[in-house]
């Protein structure tokens, strides 16, 4: 098997039924499989998947069990010498899986690999990133980039070349390549992050090995980016995204920069209820 698909699906029928189509209808010349992993959707996604897609394997969750463990689920079962970790809400385009097998193939030392993400208007994604630093994520935290948006800058690799190959920090989990070798040896991902850098982590712990995250602008798939997770409250989504933090920095960098943002955090929620009123 040449490459396992794999898509964690919430509540976003409509967009997983094209995403899928265009998956069996611009990929002829490979062997491939893919994975459904429906997180407890209310809007009868299961029952289209069976319907419209027999060939997809399906894996039917009682509860919302977040994007790393859902992946986790598919990627046990997975033959593919290749993992795609794709969105739901992406829509791959004529040969792109079949061109980044090809690519991954001619390039041995990339362990995860990351394509040219672009939006309906075909404008470019800019999702390559540098490690999360104390500085940019108290900046987040304190939503000074309402006011000063350039300070992220170089946290969100501003500078990023996208025409041309690259090997970065990491890339975005909507279209995410991993090599099976790199899982047999760094492992699944890690599912104490629900949403939000379960990727990152991932390519910290693959950096820190022989193997490369790479970016290629050679492959190219469109990204309607966050239409499934858009779904979800603002204060709900601002938890998910302070507990993955925190999570993050508990385990990568010193324990005071990890309390420096959790005391941080309610001080930015009344920047923010302040900026509203205003």
């Amino acid at each position: 098997m040449d490459l396992s698909v794999i898509i964690v699906s919430w509540n976003v029928r409509k967009l997983l039924k094209e995403n899928l189509k265009a998956i069996y209808d611009n990929t002829q010349n490979i062997n491939f499989e893919v994975f459904v992993v429906d997180n407890n959707s209310k809007d009868n996604t299961v029952e289209m998947v069976r319907e419209k897609f027999p060939k997809v394997k399906l894996i039917v969750n009682d509860i919302n069990e977040g994007f790393a463990k859902g992946n986790n689920q598919a990627i046990k079962k997975s033959s593919g010498k290749y993992i795609l970790l794709l969105n739901p809400d992406m829509q791959v385009l004529p040969e792109t899986l079949e061109k980044m097998v090809l690519w991954m193939d001619n390039n041995k030392k990339a362990g995860v690999a990351g394509c040219h993400l672009v939006k309906d208007s075909y404008k470019t994604v800019q999702h390559v990133r540098r490690f999360p630093r104390l500085f940019d994520q108290l900046m987040i935290t304190l939503k000074v980039p309402h006011f000063f948006p350039g300070v992220l800058n170089k946290y969100l690799a501003k500078d990023f070349d996208y025409s041309t190959k690259a090997v970065v920090d990491s890339i975005r989990g909507s279209f995410f390549v991993i090599r099976r070798e790199v899982i047999e040896s760094v492992g699944l991902l890690d599912d104490r992050y629900f949403i939000w850098f379960e990727e990152v982590d991932y390519c910290r712990k693959v950096k820190d090995t022989h193997w490369d995250v790479v970016y290629t602008p050679e492959v190219k798939c469109i990204d309607h980016v966050g239409q499934s997770f858009s779904q979800v409250k603002t204060e709900k989504a601002q938890k998910y995204f302070r507990n993955s933090m925190l999570e993050y920095f508990k385990k990568w960098h010193p324990a005071w920069q990890y309390w420096t943002l959790k005391i941080a955090w309610p001080l930015g929620l009344i920047i923010s209820k302040i900026k509203k009123e205003n």
